[in-house]
Protein backbone atom coordinates (compact mmCIF):
# COMPACT_ATOMS: atom_id res chain seq x y z
CA UNK A 1 0.00 0.00 0.00
CA UNK A 2 1.44 3.41 -1.00
CA UNK A 3 0.81 6.75 0.58
CA UNK A 4 -2.65 7.16 2.01
CA UNK A 5 -2.68 10.94 2.43
CA UNK A 6 -2.28 13.79 -0.06
CA UNK A 7 -1.25 17.25 1.22
CA UNK A 8 -3.79 19.05 -0.98
CA UNK A 9 -6.68 16.95 0.33
CA UNK A 10 -5.53 17.44 3.93
CA UNK A 11 -5.38 21.20 3.36
CA UNK A 12 -8.94 21.18 1.98
CA UNK A 13 -10.17 19.20 4.99
CA UNK A 14 -8.35 21.55 7.38
CA UNK A 15 -9.97 24.60 5.81
CA UNK A 16 -13.43 23.26 6.80
CA UNK A 17 -12.57 23.85 10.46
CA UNK A 18 -11.18 27.39 10.19
CA UNK A 19 -12.75 30.01 12.43
CA UNK A 20 -14.36 27.53 14.82
CA UNK A 21 -13.77 27.65 18.59
CA UNK A 22 -10.89 25.34 19.61
CA UNK A 23 -12.97 22.37 20.83
CA UNK A 24 -15.23 22.50 17.77
CA UNK A 25 -12.22 22.88 15.47
CA UNK A 26 -10.54 19.77 16.90
CA UNK A 27 -13.79 17.76 16.76
CA UNK A 28 -14.59 18.89 13.21
CA UNK A 29 -11.19 18.21 11.69
CA UNK A 30 -10.94 14.83 13.45
CA UNK A 31 -14.42 13.84 12.23
CA UNK A 32 -13.76 15.04 8.68
CA UNK A 33 -10.45 13.17 8.53
CA UNK A 34 -12.08 9.98 9.87
CA UNK A 35 -14.77 10.23 7.18
CA UNK A 36 -12.19 10.83 4.42
CA UNK A 37 -9.84 8.06 5.65
CA UNK A 38 -12.05 5.42 7.34
CA UNK A 39 -10.20 3.23 9.83
CA UNK A 40 -6.97 5.26 9.66
CA UNK A 41 -7.64 8.18 12.05
CA UNK A 42 -7.43 7.89 15.84
CA UNK A 43 -10.39 10.00 16.92
CA UNK A 44 -10.15 10.10 20.71
CA UNK A 45 -7.84 13.04 21.54
CA UNK A 46 -4.81 12.00 23.56
CA UNK A 47 -2.69 15.12 24.06
CA UNK A 48 1.03 14.58 24.62
CA UNK A 49 3.63 17.21 25.43
CA UNK A 50 5.99 17.66 22.51
CA UNK A 51 9.50 19.09 22.98
CA UNK A 52 11.49 19.37 19.74
CA UNK A 53 14.25 21.74 18.70
CA UNK A 54 13.56 24.15 21.55
CA UNK A 55 9.83 24.34 20.81
CA UNK A 56 7.24 23.14 23.31
CA UNK A 57 3.62 22.35 22.53
CA UNK A 58 1.17 19.49 22.60
CA UNK A 59 0.24 16.99 19.94
CA UNK A 60 -2.43 14.43 19.22
CA UNK A 61 -1.26 11.61 16.93
CA UNK A 62 -4.12 11.11 14.48
CA UNK A 63 -2.30 8.56 12.31
CA UNK A 64 1.01 6.76 12.52
CA UNK A 65 2.59 4.26 10.18
CA UNK A 66 6.10 3.46 9.01
CA UNK A 67 5.75 5.84 6.05
CA UNK A 68 3.34 8.58 7.22
CA UNK A 69 2.17 10.44 10.29
CA UNK A 70 -0.56 12.96 10.89
CA UNK A 71 -0.81 15.07 14.05
CA UNK A 72 -2.58 18.07 15.48
CA UNK A 73 0.04 20.33 17.08
CA UNK A 74 -0.14 23.63 18.86
CA UNK A 75 0.39 25.75 21.93
CA UNK A 76 -1.85 28.11 23.86
CA UNK A 77 1.25 30.23 24.55
CA UNK A 78 2.95 30.12 21.16
CA UNK A 79 6.30 28.45 20.61
CA UNK A 80 9.26 28.33 18.30
CA UNK A 81 12.55 26.67 17.58
CA UNK A 82 14.53 24.65 15.07
CA UNK A 83 12.52 22.37 12.81
CA UNK A 84 15.09 19.63 12.59
CA UNK A 85 16.44 18.18 9.37
CA UNK A 86 14.60 15.04 8.30
CA UNK A 87 14.66 12.32 5.67
CA UNK A 88 10.98 13.01 5.06
CA UNK A 89 8.74 15.79 3.77
CA UNK A 90 6.56 17.66 6.25
CA UNK A 91 3.51 19.80 5.53
CA UNK A 92 2.01 22.08 8.22
CA UNK A 93 -1.44 23.48 7.50
CA UNK A 94 -2.30 26.30 9.88
CA UNK A 95 -5.71 25.99 11.52
CA UNK A 96 -5.53 29.17 13.58
CA UNK A 97 -2.86 31.68 14.52
CA UNK A 98 0.25 32.31 12.48
CA UNK A 99 3.61 30.65 11.95
CA UNK A 100 6.68 32.65 10.96
CA UNK A 101 9.65 30.90 9.36
CA UNK A 102 13.00 31.49 7.73
CA UNK A 103 15.37 29.06 6.04
CA UNK A 104 19.08 28.77 5.29
CA UNK A 105 18.31 29.64 1.67
CA UNK A 106 17.10 33.13 2.70
CA UNK A 107 18.06 33.98 6.28
CA UNK A 108 16.83 37.58 6.05
CA UNK A 109 13.30 36.81 4.78
CA UNK A 110 10.47 36.02 7.18
CA UNK A 111 7.66 33.97 5.64
CA UNK A 112 4.24 34.14 7.32
CA UNK A 113 1.69 31.32 7.16
CA UNK A 114 -1.84 32.05 8.36
CA UNK A 115 -5.02 29.99 8.73
CA UNK A 116 -5.64 27.71 5.77
CA UNK A 117 -2.09 28.07 4.44
CA UNK A 118 0.37 25.19 4.23
CA UNK A 119 4.11 25.36 4.83
CA UNK A 120 6.16 22.59 3.21
CA UNK A 121 9.48 21.51 4.71
CA UNK A 122 11.22 19.42 2.02
CA UNK A 123 13.37 16.51 3.14
CA UNK A 124 16.92 17.33 4.21
CA UNK A 125 16.12 21.03 4.68
CA UNK A 126 15.58 22.95 7.89
CA UNK A 127 13.92 26.11 9.11
CA UNK A 128 13.51 28.18 12.22
CA UNK A 129 9.90 28.83 13.16
CA UNK A 130 7.78 30.71 15.64
CA UNK A 131 4.05 30.51 16.25
CA UNK A 132 1.73 33.07 17.76
CA UNK A 133 -0.15 32.28 20.98
CA UNK A 134 -3.04 29.95 20.25
CA UNK A 135 -1.60 28.71 16.94
CA UNK A 136 -2.64 25.21 15.87
CA UNK A 137 -1.72 23.18 12.83
CA UNK A 138 -2.38 19.90 11.09
CA UNK A 139 1.03 18.37 10.43
CA UNK A 140 1.62 15.61 7.89
CA UNK A 141 4.92 13.77 7.44
CA UNK A 142 5.77 11.42 4.57
CA UNK A 143 8.89 9.27 4.33
CA UNK A 144 10.81 6.92 6.64
CA UNK A 145 9.13 8.09 9.86
CA UNK A 146 11.37 6.06 12.18
CA UNK A 147 14.31 8.28 11.12
CA UNK A 148 12.50 11.27 12.67
CA UNK A 149 11.97 9.68 16.09
CA UNK A 150 15.40 10.66 17.52
CA UNK A 151 14.69 14.34 16.80
CA UNK A 152 11.04 13.89 17.81
CA UNK A 153 11.94 12.82 21.34
CA UNK A 154 15.25 14.70 21.71
CA UNK A 155 13.79 17.54 23.78
CA UNK A 156 12.17 15.12 26.19
CA UNK A 157 15.43 13.17 26.48
CA UNK A 158 17.52 16.26 27.27
CA UNK A 159 14.82 17.49 29.67
CA UNK A 160 14.93 14.14 31.47
CA UNK A 161 11.21 13.73 30.84
CA UNK A 162 10.64 9.95 30.62
CA UNK A 163 6.83 10.14 30.76
CA UNK A 164 6.70 12.24 27.59
CA UNK A 165 9.09 9.83 25.84
CA UNK A 166 7.06 6.80 26.89
CA UNK A 167 3.71 8.36 25.97
CA UNK A 168 5.02 9.45 22.55
CA UNK A 169 6.51 6.04 21.73
CA UNK A 170 3.45 4.18 23.07
CA UNK A 171 0.95 6.25 21.07
CA UNK A 172 2.98 6.20 17.88
CA UNK A 173 3.69 2.47 18.34
CA UNK A 174 -0.02 1.71 18.78
CA UNK A 175 -0.84 3.63 15.60
CA UNK A 176 1.89 1.81 13.66
CA UNK A 177 0.71 -1.62 14.81
CA UNK A 178 -2.86 -0.71 13.87
CA UNK A 179 -1.69 0.44 10.44
CA UNK A 180 0.37 -2.71 9.88
CA UNK A 181 -2.65 -4.86 10.78
CA UNK A 182 -4.53 -3.03 8.00
CA UNK A 183 -1.71 -3.73 5.56
CA UNK A 184 -0.47 -0.12 5.65
CA UNK A 185 3.26 0.47 5.80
Amino acid sequence: MGHLFEPEKLEAIARNSLGLPWEEMVARITRDLAEAYPGHIHQRPEWIMNLVGGAAGVMHILHGSLSEYLILFGSALGTGGFSGRYHLDIWDTMLCGEMYTFTEADVSRRVTHGPGETAHLPRRTAKVYQTTPGAWMLEYGRGPIATALPIGISGAVTSLEPLTILRTLRCYGQRVVGSLLKGKL
